[in-house]
């Protein structure tokens, strides 16, 4: 049974839950920027000028100076025409492939897509076909059979969230053109990590241009909250008018806006945070990759799975280490497949070398208590 729990946000990577102060290994906030004086800044000043919310959606009367400021820094940061907002990531994932599908056409899933891409899937009316990305000939015998009937999208996480690992990218691409089909990508968890400017793991593959439809959010390495879509001005025009998650929700309140601003400036001025990121992360999978029965997956970036198998054992290894001072997400069905449950460990910008080698040791005593260290 899940529960509800009070949790607050710290400077760090700490946090206090249920009163209890932690080392946060299960945020998303990899770049320590929630928390970022400039953000909290730009979003005061913001609140001054405008109020709390923004009293309407987008297409009404809720579209801000701070709006219009925010999707002109994403074009510009995603060096695309123009950009458009969501009230959330999930949002933006379930009302663009909702929008661009409809019946008679055929949409190929990855497997391990976020629960919104899927919800996207399903309310389109569009046949529906699952595929591995590590096993891209299912796909391309799937797409040979659509080949004749109605539009064929393809839809992808760029990293996925409980996996940590990357699509790939080029591949996909390379059957998207083969096939004439649509490229969708979510850079959730790419987003200010990836790639040399931040943009995502379409900069980094560099397929940027060969991607049709690049949607992102602004809740994790940017620290504020929302999603994004980015592209040409007659793509940014089209969604306007026909994406009901945006025409029918109340816009993002200005000084989230004017958060997500500072956030996308201090990317681009300060590399050294993914530089640095990376570093630990490695640091991380590295030591994890070497502890016997549990299974850390190829990867690279800040998520990493600790594979345990057992819900019943995830829980409460996940349980002991928060008693001694660390939230790691305890991950198991349905979120993930039967046999995969895992401790989502996510590292920080905020995270020190100091505070990853106690949680090694503190993990390297549990599995030992329970009989799991070999």
């Amino acid at each position: 049974m899940r529960t509800r729990r009070t949790f607050s946000p710290l400077p760090d990577g700490r946090c206090l839950l249920e009163g209890h102060k932690l080392i946060n290994l299960s945020s998303n906030d990899y770049l320590n920027l929630a928390h970022d004086p400039r953000l909290i800044s730009a979003a005061a000043s913001a609140l001054q000028e405008m109020g709390v919310g923004a009293r309407a959606s987008a297409l009404v009367s809720g579209r801000t100076e701070w709006h219009a400021r925010l999707e002109a820094a994403l074009a510009d940061f995603e060096e695309t025409e123009a950009a458009i907002l969501f009230p959330s990531g999930y949002a933006a994932n379930l009302g663009v492939v909702s929008a661009i599908a409809s019946e008679g056409d055929t949409i190929f899933c990855d497997r391990l897509n976020h629960a919104s891409l899927v919800d996207g899937c399903r309310l389109s009316g569009a046949r529906l076909r699952v595929y591995r990305n590590g096993r891209l000939e299912r796909l391309r015998r799937e797409l040979e059979k659509a080949a004749s009937d109605g539009k064929r999208i393809i839809v992808t996480d760029s990293i996925f969230s409980m996996d940590g690992n990357q699509a790939p990218l080029i591949r996909l691409c390379e059957l998207a053109e083969e096939y004439e089909a649509i490229l969708v990508i979510d850079e959730a968890h790419g987003t200010g990590v990836w790639g040399a400017s931040g943009r995502g793991l379409a900069e980094a593959c560099g397929v940027e241009e060969r991607v049709t439809i690049r949607i992102g959010t602004l809740s994790k390495a940017l620290g504020a909250m929302g999603g994004f879509v980015t592209g040409s001005s007659g793509l940014i025009d089209w969604l306007w008018n026909r994406v009901r998650t945006q025409i029918y929700s109340t816009a993002l309140p200005p000084a989230i806006c004017a958060a997500a601003c500072a956030a996308l400036e201090i990317i681009q001025d300060e590399p050294e945070r993914r530089r640095v990121l990376f570093e630990r992360a490695e640091f991380l999978r590295n030591e994890l990759s070497q502890r016997p029965h549990v299974t850390v997956p190829l990867s690279a970036g800040p998520i990493i799975p600790v594979i345990l198998g057992d819900p019943g054992l995830t829980m409460r290894i996940a349980s002991e280490l928060k008693d001694v001072g660390f939230l790691v997400g305890a991950i198991r069905p349905p979120t993930v497949p039967e046999g995969t449950s895992r401790l989502r460990v996510s590292v920080t910008y905020a995270h020190q070398r100091d505070d990853l080698e106690r949680f090694l040791k503190a993990l390297d005593r549990s599995l030992a208590r329970i009989g799991k260290s070999g």
